[in-house]
């Protein structure tokens, strides 16, 4: 099959991953131009012609310290429509976190749906497709584009991990909250085909309330065996960390936790003091530049996702 020429940009924050990602790929980034003016606004242009290419445009929206998730998501916008108005044939946005995805329903009169609203600025500038990895809600993030969606899914490079130090041992996996249970059971089942048998399932009730998280009721067996606690991402950690003390209150051997997205925000350092946890998994796509270096070293275990995002890369130039 014939491809159309195709370019890989990135956008400033994200260059060290998307630079992993096109060496899995053997291609170079596409050269670009970004420009910050004296009162904020900013500039960037694509240095290359991408006149009828298929162009990707890495870039993970979480702020950092240079810039918030609403800076990085007006950038991508503007450089997306800037490579449309110069003739890209598709632009697709990836997203390994794909910023405002948890806020995808009504919890309470006159919410706001911003996973829907964000939806909309993607389309309004053409992005043709998004790529996403491990978003908050599935069925929510495919409903809220109109273009087309690939999610690339956290949990087979988990169940690659969690199975070599596990073998012959019981094991549980365990959501934080109810809503997760698609998640955990997705990675239930992938851990259980490389195991070889079966693995237990559980789940803690919690709620949340204006910021306040409630709820320590575990429900499923933990007892006696090995829990590993899937949530999508760390914010503070307090539904991670709620969840670690109600497995082992419950007679859980050991339990590990494991994130997609380490933002480590505000009270992420009483998760990585937790004594319950033995340690926390998550992926590169957002670096862990929150956690001290030596914490980081005795409690993260960081994978790297950028083989998964070049291969979704990949399928969808394949099907464009």
């Amino acid at each position: 099959m014939k491809h159309r020429p195709s370019a890989i940009f990135a956008l400033e924050g994200s260059r060290p991953f998307a630079e992993q990602v096109a060496a899995r790929l053997e291609v170079p980034l596409a050269p670009h131009e970004e420009r910050a003016f004296e009162d904020g606004e900013h500039k960037a242009r694509p240095l290359q012609d991408v006149r009828g290419h298929d162009v990707f445009v890495v870039h993970s929206l979480h702020g950092d310290d240079m810039q918030s998730a609403n800076d990085k998501l007006c950038r991508l916008l503007f450089f997306c429509g800037a490579l449309k108005d110069a003739g890209a044939h598709t632009v697709t946005a990836v997203t390994p976190y794909l910023c405002y995805a948890r806020k995808d329903r009504r919890t309470k009169a006159n919410d706001p749906i911003t996973t829907r609203y964000v939806a909309q600025l993607f389309e309004a500038v053409g992005i043709d497709r998004v790529i996403a990895m491990e978003v908050h809600n599935l069925a929510a993030f495919e409903n809220a584009f109109r273009c087309p969606t690939l999610h690339v899914e956290f949990a087979p490079l988990l169940a690659a991990h969690f199975a070599p130090l596990l073998r012959d041992q019981p094991v549980v996996a365990i959501s934080p909250d109810a809503g997760g249970a698609k998640r955990e059971e997705r990675f239930r089942l992938e851990l259980q085909r490389l195991l070889k048998y079966d693995v237990g399932s559980a789940f803690v009730e919690k709620y949340r309330s204006g910021g306040i998280v409630t709820g320590e009721l575990l429900v499923g067996g933990v007892r006696g065996k090995v829990a590993i606690i899937v949530d999508d991402l760390v914010s503070t950690g307090g539904t991670l960390a709620k969840a670690a003390r109600a497995a082992r209150a419950a007679g859980a051997t050991k339990v590990f936790t494991a994130a997609a997205h380490g933002l480590f925000i505000g009270g992420a350092a009483d998760l990585l003091a937790e004594p319950a946890i033995e340690s926390i998994v998550i992926a590169n796509a957002v670096p862990a530049f929150r956690v001290p270096i030596p914490v980081a070293a005795q409690r993260l275990v960081v994978l790297d996702v950028s083989e998964a995002i070049a291969t979704a890369i990949t399928e969808a130039r394949d099907g464009a």
